[in-house]
């Protein structure tokens, strides 16, 4: 009985770990993403007022 709460515990806890590791790949994937466009802009801004 202790043995089968056990196993059904770290199946829980490596399910969620999994799934949270997962999303945050995706997050930090679209953060990066966004923080490259935010760049772009800038830049394209510096070169307007630079001619």
């Amino acid at each position: 009985m202790l043995k089968r709460i056990f196993v059904l515990l770290l199946s829980t806890l490596f399910l969620a770990s999994t799934t949270a590791t997962l999303t945050g790949c995706n997050t930090i994937e679209g953060a990066g993403k966004d923080i490259q466009q935010g760049g772009k802009a800038i830049e394209n801004k510096a070169n307007e007022h630079k001619n």
